[in-house]
């Protein structure tokens, strides 16, 4: 076992022990704002001297919404993370676009190693062209309104049976054999959404008109192409996107409800309703990769282990700094998330396990971002270890599948085995018109920043029907589905971060591919792709994993059929038991 300490990184060019106040802050920009350059050899120390000072505040703000989202009803927590957004941040933005500017008019920066800088170079040219004075304001309003999603969302708990369930929690009920258990689970977590209906509609309203401000005032007709600049996504445009959509709709959703129609069939339903989907359809019952938080935590560092001793030794120290929070209880936020530290390169893993399936997807998908942190820790400056989200959530979805060779760490028997992976490889495709649902949705209601709730509500609708199985009978509980799209954080929160996750599952398909013909291969390319960070393009990362960027028809469905075959062998498998 390797040394479970974990190290900052050694900082050169600040103190050691720095209290984040703007008094103590205001002086190091000033220094950087003001600092002569003479040299090449000098811009490069200022760059590392810069991002010093980018990896200290971000780490600092990274543990204040971590213990925000770890107890969100807590004031104090919250309002520590409000002093940052609403006294840091605003100050910070006009000292960052100046030594942006700093940078890029340098006369020794065509000196600089353009095929080491390039990457940078291009992301702050970038930066520069977007920033506003006007917008500081107007996106500090925005980071506080947003976080009152998970205020909202992070207080809802259900009663079945009479005992108190947070959403998370009663979601398990949905894979109980017994349908009534299952109809008034679903019924009940639908209800408790509804509550907060109009609530949600009016925060969402409030976001909608402050980021189309936003994007107006930096002069784009709408907020998607704003965020399109914003993102960095020079590998893709708004059209690729809409090709993407295409390709699901044409080649994944028809073989989706042919699932769902023997889905219905095998459970022998005259109809099939939304509480019915995700009950095993042998009449099994729900698989229990684990019993609790802390099993799943070691058997995560055993089944990362088995893979990479590296993977596992990095899971283990993260446990040994207490850099996990996986089990679902009132108060805390939902959802999941892997939070890098950009001084320790340690991440922090958040989740809501209530010793589910899914829970142990949560884990491995996690725990790939978790890896990844560590494996671009060693770059030479902060905005190389701050991935693209593709890039990001190529290492997250492509874990999920290579963790497959290592589930007999978490269940006992081949039978169990064969149902998670089955059951792993069915969900690695059904997100995929979800993605494509979302995605759309965000295009849709940016580039119609004046729409009403009603405009809204039909062109949810539309495309629900374009990316969702016909199989599925929603009558009366339209209402319901009307609203579905306020369950994901992403549209609050991280506005345009969801597309991603589509590329990223068809990279990951591909990578889990190739691991299946060679694994040490496999996961040798895997690594090193990873490790290239934000040093080179969103496209020569996944040549490096031996996958192309490319959401090509023609590739997706061979793909898809590929991945359908290796799904019928773990289902022909269980048939046999």
């Amino acid at each position: 076992m390797n040394d479970l300490v974990i190290k900052k990184k050694e900082r050169t060019y600040l103190k050691s022990v720095f209290e984040i106040t703007w008094e103590n802050l205001s002086p190091i920009f000033d220094e950087l704002a003001k600092r002569s350059i003479g040299s090449a050899t000098e811009l490069e120390q200022w760059l590392r001297d810069r991002s010093e000072l980018d990896a200290l505040l971000e780490e600092d703000f990274a543990w204040r919404y971590i213990r925000m989202t770890c107890n969100t009803a807590d004031e104090a927590l919250l309002n520590s993370f409000q002093y940052f957004a609403t006294e840091i941040e605003p100050k910070v933005a006009p000292l960052n676009d100046q030594l942006n500017r700093k940078f890029i008019e340098s006369p020794f920066l065509t000196e600089l190693d353009q095929s080491k800088y390039a990457i940078l170079i291009r992301g702050t040219k970038q930066a520069l062209a977007l920033f506003r004075e006007e917008n500081i304001p107007l996106q500090t309003t925005i980071q506080v309104e947003q976080q009152k999603y998970q205020g909202i969302t992070g207080a809802m708990s259900v009663t079945l049976n009479g005992q108190e369930y947070t959403l998370e929690q009663a979601a398990t009920f949905l894979k109980d054999t017994n349908r009534e258990t299952r109809k008034n689970a679903w019924q009940s977590i639908s209800n408790r959404r509804l509550v907060e209906k109009d609530t949600l509609n009016d925060l969402f309203n409030t976001l909608r008109a402050l980021r189309h401000q936003v994007a107006q005032n930096a002069n784009f007709d709408n907020f998607r192409d704003y965020m399109f600049a914003a993102l960095g996504r020079f590998d893709y445009t708004a059209e690729d996107c809409f090709q993407f959509h295409e390709a699901i709709e044409k080649t994944v959703v028809p073989v989706l409800a042919k699932h769902a129609d023997a889905r219905k069939k095998a459970l022998a339903l005259p109809s099939l309703q939304p509480w019915d989907m995700e009950v095993d359809t042998s009449g099994k019952p729900a698989l229990k990769p684990f019993k609790d938080g802390a099993e799943l935590i070691e058997k995560s560092i055993t089944c990362f282990g088995k893979l990479d001793p590296f993977l596992g030794d990095r899971l283990q120290a993260m446990k040994a700094n207490g850099l996990f929070d996986v089990e679902s209880r009132k108060g805390k936020a939902p959802g999941g998330y892997n939070y890098p530290m950009m001084e320790s390169g340690a991440p922090f893993v958040f989740m809501n396990a209530t010793g589910s399936m899914e829970d142990l997807e949560t884990m491995m998908h996690e725990g790939g971002h978790a890896v990844h942190s560590f494996l671009v820790h060693p770059l030479r400056l902060n905005v190389y270890r701050q991935t693209p989200s593709e890039t990001a959530e190529l290492a997250s979805m492509s874990m999920e599948l290579l963790s497959m060779a290592a589930y007999p760490h978490f269940f006992g028997n081949d039978e169990d085995k064969h149902g998670a992976c089955h059951e792993q490889i069915q969900r690695a495709l059904g997100v995929l018109p979800w993605i494509a649902c979302i995605d759309a949705f965000q295009h849709w209601m940016y580039t119609h920043p004046g729409h009403s709730r009603n405009e809204r509500s039909k062109a949810w609708q539309n495309l629900l029907s374009q990316y969702t199985s016909p199989v599925v009978d929603w009558r009366g509980l339209e209402e319901w589905l009307d609203y579905q799209w306020q369950g994901q954080l992403h549209l609050f929160e991280m506005p345009f971060y969801y597309i991603e996750y589509g590329f990223a599952q068809i990279g990951a398909l591909g990578v889990w591919r190739n691991s299946t013909t060679d694994p040490a291969k496999g996961l040798t390319a895997y690594r090193e792709a990873l490790a290239l960070g934000n040093t080179v393009s969103i496209n020569e990362v996944y040549r490096q994993a031996g996958v192309p960027f490319d959401a090509d028809h023609a590739y997706l469905e061979e793909l898809a059929n590929w991945t359908l075959n290796k799904m019928q062998h773990h289902e022909n498998h269980l048939h046999r038991t």
